[in-house]
């Protein structure tokens, strides 16, 4: 299966999975902010969080006993540069209030303004950083 039909049947599962959450929970599938709050005592409603969670972690398992190649990386990093890049996403989300999946999946599609400002800023920023990146490391 070629890479084009694997990403929209990943990005139709994607979709799927944030629409069930939002008409069952009434809630965005915002990754960071689900993943955050397992961490925060002050969040009532861990049960569903947790499944999402684990779920997602599954489906990471299952790719790797299935489908291995998947991981693979086709441009090598030092560690601490992923370590880096790891943080600055991190820092990232706080600072916009969501996550790509949050504002890019979620957000755009429920004509969310702020949403679409934050997925084209941090899609633009990705894209400069990555050109740089290339560049400065070739």
């Amino acid at each position: 299966m070629n890479q084009f039909v694997m990403a929209a049947i990943g990005g139709g599962l994607i979709g799927v999975a944030a629409s069930i959450l939002l008409i069952t929970q009434g809630r965005i599938a915002g990754i960071s902010g689900i993943t955050g709050s397992l961490f925060k005592s002050d969040v009532k409603d861990k049960d569903w969080r947790m499944a999402f969670f684990l779920g997602l972690m599954a489906g990471g398992v299952a790719l790797a006993i299935f489908s291995p190649n998947v991981f693979v990386v086709s441009e090598q990093r030092p560690v601490w540069m992923m370590g880096v890049a790891g943080l600055l996403v991190g820092f990232g989300t706080q600072m916009g209030n969501g996550c790509t999946s949050g504002h890019g999946v979620c957000g755009i599609t429920r004509f969310s303004v702020r949403s679409l400002v934050a997925t084209g800023t941090f899609m633009a920023a990705g894209m400069a950083i990555s050109t740089f990146l290339t560049g400065a490391l070739s």
